[in-house]
C-alpha cells in the first residue's frame, strides 16, 4: 500500500471520521482509523460500533493495500503539517510511513482484518431531504434530548415520516419540542424511528452544506445518510416512542401573546436570582401585564413586569427559566405565543401564524 494526497484532501474527511472514535476503546482496534486503497480510491472508516463514518477520497497512481493506523496521532500529524502539503503514506511491514517534505514519522498499526464489521440489516425504506431541511430540524429540536435518562427511548430523536411530511421530536419528560415540514418529494410510506443521542450530534455536524440533497435509507434497526462523499451510518435505539399527541389534544386557556426579544431579555435577568439547581421563575399573568419574579435560599430577588396580549382569568405559574429561554430562542417570529392548557399542566410556545415548530414545557411547583 502506498500512495502520494494532498493534505487538505486528507484533513477534512479524517477530522470528519475522527470525531466518532471514542478516545477510551474495549478494543485498541477501534482507536483506530481503516484505511483500504483500491483502483486509486482511498476509504477511511470511522467507528465506536454504534455510530460508523466512512469517506471516500480520490488518489492518482497508488498500490493498493489495507491498514488501521491510531486516528488522533494520524489526524494530529496531517493538522501540525504545513498547508499545500503533500503526504506520501508508505505501508511497510506492520508500520505506516508517512513522508512530507523534511519530516518523518513511523506509526505503529494493526492489520486491517482484524476491524471489527458494522452489522447494518437490510435497508428497506429511503427517501431524500434537503440537507439544510435537515439541519433546521435537528437544531430546532436537539437540545430536549435526554441524556443518560433510564427512559432509554427519550435518549434520541423520534424521526417520523408520514409520504411527504416530516415531524422530528424530543423530550427529556419535562419538555418536548415538535418541528414538522414538508418533504419536496414524497417518500410513498409512513415509519418512525428513533435516532441515538450521539448519532443525531455527530449527523448535525456533518450537515455543513444546506444546499445539497441527502439520500436517506433506514430499516428498524439501522440507518444510513449519504452527504456527499460521506457515509453516516448508526444504529437505531429499538424502543416505542410515547404517544405525545395528548399534550395537543387537552383544553386549553386563551393565547398570549408577547415580544420574543423583550421576554427573552427579561427571563435573562431574573433567572440571575434564581436557585442554581432548579432554575425556577414565577409567571404572574393578568390581561395586560406579565410579572416575572425568582428569589433563591439566599434571599435574594428578582422582578420584572412585561406588557402581553391576553384575555382571561389572571393565573400563577412557575417554569425552568432554561426551558422557556430554549423554546423562546428557537422562534424565527418577533411575536411568541404561549398557549397553557387549563389545567396548567402545560404549556405550549410557539409563533403567531401556522408555526412548523412547537414547544411544550411543564411546569414547577415552587
Amino acid at each position: 500500500m502506498k500512495f502520494i494526497i494532498n493534505r487538505e484532501d486528507l484533513l477534512s474527511p479524517l477530522q470528519q471520521i475522527v470525531s466518532v472514535i471514542e478516545k477510551r476503546q474495549t478494543m485498541p482496534i477501534l482507536s483506530n482509523v481503516l484505511l483500504v486503497m483500491e483502483n486509486d480510491q482511498l476509504t477511511l472508516t470511522g467507528t465506536d460500533l454504534e455510530i460508523q463514518i466512512i469517506a471516500k477520497v480520490n488518489v492518482a497512481n497508488s498500490t493498493p493495500g489495507a491498514i488501521t493506523v491510531p486516528a488522533r496521532k494520524f489526524l494530529d500529524i496531517c493538522r501540525l503539517l504545513p498547508n499545500g502539503a503533500d503526504i506520501k503514506l508508505e505501508l511497510q511491514d506492520d508500520k505506516v510511513k508517512i513522508l512530507s517534505n523534511r519530516s518523518r514519522f513511523s506509526l505503529s498499526c494493526l492489520p486491517a482484518e482484524n476491524y471489527p464489521e458494522f452489522s447494518e440489516s437490510e435497508l428497506e425504506h429511503h427517501f431524500v431531504i434537503n440537507a439544510g431541511q435537515l439541519k433546521k430540524a435537528l437544531e430546532k429540536t436537539i437540545f430536549c434530548m435526554a441524556n443518560q435518562d433510564v427512559r432509554y427511548y427519550l435518549n434520541g430523536l423520534l424521526l417520523n415520516i408520514s409520504n411527504s411530511r416530516l415531524k422530528l421530536v424530543g423530550s427529556d419528560g419535562h419538555r418536548l419540542a415538535v418541528f414538522e415540514d414538508q418533504l419536496e418529494q414524497p417518500a410513498g410510506f409512513e415509519a418512525r424511528i428513533i435516532m441515538p443521542r450521539k448519532g443525531v450530534q455527530e449527523l448535525n455536524r456533518l450537515l455543513d452544506n444546506p444546499d445539497i440533497d441527502l439520500k436517506v435509507e433506514f430499516s428498524s434497526s439501522n440507518v444510513r445518510i449519504f452527504i456527499n462523499n460521506l457515509v453516516f451510518s448508526a444504529k437505531l435505539v429499538d424502543a416505542k416512542y410515547p404517544d405525545f399527541s395528548k399534550v395537543f389534544g387537552q383544553e386549553f386557556l386563551n393565547q398570549i401573546h408577547i415580544q420574543k426579544q423583550l421576554f427573552k431579555e427579561a427571563l435573562t435577568r431574573v433567572a440571575i436570582l434564581s436557585n442554581e439547581k432548579f432554575k425556577g421563575v414565577t409567571l404572574d399573568i393578568t390581561s395586560d401585564s406579565m410579572r416575572i419574579s425568582t428569589h433563591n435560599p439566599e434571599h435574594d430577588e428578582a422582578e420584572e413586569e412585561l406588557i402581553i396580549e391576553y384575555t382571561g382569568e389572571p393565573l400563577t405559574i412557575a417554569f425552568n427559566a432554561q426551558y422557556l429561554l430554549d423554546a423562546v430562542s428557537n422562534l424565527d417570529s418577533e411575536l411568541a405565543v404561549l398557549t397553557i392548557a387549563s389545567n396548567i399542566s402545560s404549556c405550549i410556545i410557539d409563533e403567531p401564524n401556522d408555526s412548523i415548530y412547537k414547544f411544550v414545557v411543564m411546569p414547577m411547583r415552587l
